[in-house]
């Protein structure tokens, strides 16, 4: 994340779909992401902060599905 080393396991996410019907077709509407993290002692909350802020309009995936799609995330952070 932006150049600060996180281990394995001190970074995970959840994704909740959100599907609505539209002319009696279902649809995935919004995504809904939350990601726990863990930082590490000393980590620069800045850098990290920045990283959140961008990652979507620079997540492959969220490009090809924005016109579609909203997409909205939280995130958490947890003591070491």
């Amino acid at each position: 994340m932006r150049g600060i080393s996180v281990p394995d396991g001190d970074l995970s996410c959840t994704a909740e779909g959100t599907n609505e019907v539209v002319d009696r077709i279902i649809l995935l509407t919004r995504i809904d992401v939350h990601y726990t993290i863990r930082l590490p002692e000393g980590a620069d909350r800045e850098k990290v902060d920045r990283a959140l802020a961008t990652h979507v309009d620079k997540c492959p995936t969220a490009q090809s599905i924005k016109d579609s799609v909203e997409i909205g995330w939280t995130a958490e952070f947890v003591e070491s």
